[in-house]
Formats: C-alpha cells, sequence, structure tokens
C-alpha cells in the first residue's frame, strides 16, 4: 500500500535498522476553538460603525446622547450674522412655507431707534426688506419729519414672514418669531421703540387695547425699561390721511422721550 502520508517498505526497514520511531499521523479529534467577538456592542459585522452614522440621529443601544453631537446655540447666544441664518432656515410655523424669502430687518446695527411694524407685504416678500412699498415710503417721510433718515434707525416687524393674503399674523405664528425680535432688540440695545400698527403694540405690550388708547401712553420694554411709543401703521394713514396729524403728534413725543433719554446720560 503507497500514499503520502505511508512509508514505504525499505524506509521502514532502514528505520527500524536505526532504531528511529516511526511518525504516524494521530488519530485525534478535531478541536475547534470559539472566536472571540469583538466588544464593539454592534451585533454583527454588517452594521455601520460608529463613522459612518449622521452626527444628528441617536446612535443605537441604550438611548443614550451622542457625545460628539454639537447642540445649536440658543437664540439668545447669537450674534447678528448668526441669528439672520437661523431667522432664513426658520420653519418654525407654517408662514415658512409660502414664502419667498424671509424679511430679517435693515438698518443701523448700533441706531438709537428701533421701529417695529407688524409682518412684511407682498413687496417686502420680493425684496426681504421690511417697509419698501408705499407704507415704507410714508414712514421714511415720516422719520424725515423728526430728522432722521432711514439709515439712522432699525426697522423690522414682529414676524418675518408674509402672511398669506397680507392678513394678520396668528398668535402662534407671533410665538414663533418672538424670540427673533427679543434677539435683535438685545443686540441693538436701543434707546427708544417705535411700534407701529395694532399686532405689533398688542405683541410687545400683550395688550388688546386699541392703538388710539394706547397712543400717548409712557410704556417701557423689558427689564431694561426701553421708551416705547406707538402710534399708527403707515398703511393704516394712507386709507385715513386725516390720521397723519396724529402720527406726527406721537412722533414728537417720541422724539421728546428720547431726549429725555439722552439727558440722563
Amino acid at each position: 500500500m503507497t500514499g503520502k502520508l505511508m512509508l514505504s517498505a525499505n524506509k521502514r526497514h532502514v528505520l527500524d535498522a536505526l532504531d528511529i520511531p516511526r511518525w504516524q499521523l494521530r488519530q485525534t479529534e478535531a478541536v475547534i476553538e470559539p472566536v472571540a467577538r469583538p466588544q464593539s456592542g454592534l451585533e454583527s459585522p454588517s452594521k455601520p460603525m460608529v463613522a459612518d452614522i449622521p452626527v444628528d440621529r441617536p446612535l443605537p443601544g441604550n438611548g443614550s446622547p451622542d457625545p460628539t453631537v454639537v447642540a445649536s446655540p440658543s437664540i439668545d447666544e447669537l450674534n447678528w450674522s448668526d441669528l439672520y441664518q437661523r431667522v432664513a432656515g426658520c420653519h418654525a410655523c407654517g408662514l415658512s412655507q409660502q414664502r419667498t424669502q424671509t424679511v430679517f430687518g435693515v438698518g443701523d446695527q448700533s441706531a438709537d431707534w428701533l421701529i417695529v411694524g407688524e409682518a412684511p407685504g407682498q413687496e417686502e416678500d420680493q425684496r426681504g426688506e421690511p417697509f419698501v412699498g408705499r407704507a415704507g415710503q410714508l414712514l421714511d417721510n415720516m422719520l424725515q419729519a423728526i430728522g432722521l433718515a432711514r439709515s439712522q434707525v432699525y426697522i423690522t416687524n414682529i414676524v418675518k414672514c408674509r402672511p398669506p393674503g397680507n392678513r394678520d399674523p396668528h398668535v402662534d405664528e407671533r410665538d414663533a418669531c418672538r424670540g427673533y425680535l427679543k434677539r435683535q432688540i438685545a443686540l441693538l440695545r436701543p434707546k427708544i421703540i417705535v411700534v407701529v400698527g395694532r399686532v405689533a403694540a398688542h405683541a410687545l405690550l400683550e395688550t388688546e387695547e386699541a392703538v388710539g388708547k394706547l397712543r400717548g401712553g409712557e410704556f417701557n420694554y423689558g427689564t431694561s425699561e426701553i421708551p416705547l411709543v406707538v402710534t399708527y401703521h403707515p398703511a393704516y394713514l394712507l386709507r385715513s390721511p386725516s390720521e397723519k396729524s396724529k402720527a406726527w403728534s406721537d412722533l414728537c413725543f417720541a422724539r421728546e422721550r428720547y431726549n429725555a433719554v439722552l439727558a440722563k446720560g
């Protein structure tokens, strides 16, 4: 009998003569040692590694937050540029679904005067700037009457997207933008705020009083007690030109309150 693992008769004879033990294949059972599984927490090698999992999703496992995910800063921590970007990408309410673009604000970011309106209209939505239509032209003329150019003030609205059909913004829409306006005021630190229109006055003063009753009131905004003056919206004045004299009185009153702040130093 011959084979790769068998010795020939001559080789066996030689080994016997030299007293060398013959090599024989031991008949042992094959033992398969278990392969240690890596302690990676993953159930199988086919699942993605940690680096393949997007950081904006929680990792599988015990539900603990991913320490590599960096939380977005709160609105109260944003500078002007970051706040603008946050508003531009906002989808906190339904107004974002039909806007052309957000209308953040315009003017001198270190201005003493802040003008706050209600919401963008159609033209503002197209151009991305508040008060650019006929109402905006009237507002510019009103400011010039008390010695202020548009470039010397800061102008914004309580909501940053146009409501459909130029309707009044709903309460939930106002609430969605409240933090943006609050941060704009904190960054600007104006010496006086002029609120134009019923909706803006209601939002900032948290009241339901008519503008006619709020005019002439010595209101203050926030813990810093910034003087706040209420007047009619320029769009209302275009429809009711007989009320323009009242708006002029309101602006003169605002100038008086502003001068009083300067006098205090």
